[in-house]
């Protein structure tokens, strides 16, 4: 019935057979690689083997139902398949999400790098207030989150904040956060009481392990330099800090924030596989573009997706239309109802495109 979530339960089944394989036993990174996938495919498979065994009790009930000759048994199996087709078509509709989510719901940890753009220190603000933002609506889901790059300003603000986060859901939550956000409040430091307009960057990455995305030493140039706080301040008189270029993508990644070199690196890679990987889906997607005809899924960071009104209030998202007048609510990470909306527009861009295909 759904090809895609076919092709993910058979990938589910391949990797239940590697779990017990010697030689995967015998390799601590491959087992953890495969238990990764295998742990973000197991909600598909859960699906589709109560679908399967729906489908076997409805099967026997309709062969109970023509064979019974008596009036009560025929009754009893009647009122059982209606109760059957009934979870049927429940489970249809749990089997459709999972298919339009596409691959997304099996993945659970992500890169979520949040920067201050144009508006000076209120734009740092305003990246500390969406970092504050994002954490605590991370910790009312119960997912873990640790901070890889942190780059204060002197006002208390960020220039920017890379953060790895997993837990079951996560990537599939946080997707179309990646964008431009805007800003629109009068400033702690304006005398005049003059509406200030400011942003701040956020993108999601999907987090991608060693497996996954392999980048050769030979591809990799490294440099080391002493870390420094805000305005300039030393903070580390070795030079713990890691600059890495990927030669091959020009992608830079700096990472200051142990006072260990080799945990700085570690955290590093960790950003750059994400990168990379990111770099890769956005070029697919971008080649499919013109048979999705979602709004909300480019990932666009130049894009403006969202305003935070504080004098009004209310937070809109451009790209479904929505506003809410819950500002307050919002920042405290109550973002369910924001993310849901977002969520569902998709499904139904998603639905509407493969109907159209």
């Amino acid at each position: 019935m759904f090809p895609s979530l076919e092709t993910k339960y058979r990938r589910f089944q391949e990797l239940e057979k590697k779990l017990v394989d010697p030689d995967v036993l015998s390799d601590p990174q491959k087992l953890l690689a495969i238990q990764k996938e295998y742990g973000g495919l197991k909600k598909v498979a859960a699906a589709l083997k109560s679908y399967y065994a729906l489908k076997d009790d409805i099967e026997a009930a309709e062969m109970m139902l023509e064979e019974e000759d008596d009036p009560k048994d025929r009754e009893y199996a009647r009122k059982e398949l209606d109760q059957l087709e009934e979870q049927m078509e429940k489970m249809q509709e749990e089997l459709e999400d999972l298919a339009t989510a596409g691959d997304s719901i099996t993945r659970g940890g992500l890169i979520l790098e949040i920067r201050a753009g144009t508006g000076g220190d209120e734009a740092a603000l305003f990246a500390h207030d969406l970092y504050e933002m994002y954490t605590r609506y991370m910790d009312i889901q119960g997912w873990k989150h640790e901070v890889l790059d942190f780059q204060p300003t002197e006002m208390g603000g960020i220039k920017e904040v890379i953060i790895s986060v997993t837990g079951e859901g996560a990537f599939h939550a946080l997707q179309f956060e990646s964008g431009g956000h805007r800003v629109q409040r009068v400033p702690e430091t304006e005398t005049q009481g003059r509406i200030h307009t400011s942003a701040a960057t956020v993108a999601v990455l999907p987090e991608a392990d060693e497996v996954e995305i392999e980048i050769k030493d030979e591809d990799l140039q490294i440099d080391t330099y002493r870390a420094s706080g805000p305005g300039g301040q030393k903070v580390n008189k070795t030079e713990s800090a890691i600059r890495i270029t990927h030669l091959p993508t020009g992608t830079v990644v700096t990472c200051q924030d142990e006072k260990s070199q080799h945990k700085n690196k570690a955290k590093a890679m960790k950003v750059l596989r994400s990168r990379i990987l990111e770099a890769q889906q956005q070029k697919e997607a971008n080649e499919r573009a013109q048979h999705r005809r979602t709004l909300i899924g480019t990932g666009d960071r130049s894009s403006r997706i969202r305003t935070y009104n504080f004098p009004q209030a209310r937070v809109t998202d451009h790209r479904i239309g929505l506003t809410l007048h819950k500002l307050d609510q919002i920042m405290q990470g109550n973002l369910d109802e924001l993310i849901q909306q977002l969520l569902e527009f998709d499904r139904q861009e998603r639905l509407n495109s493969q109907a159209t295909d």
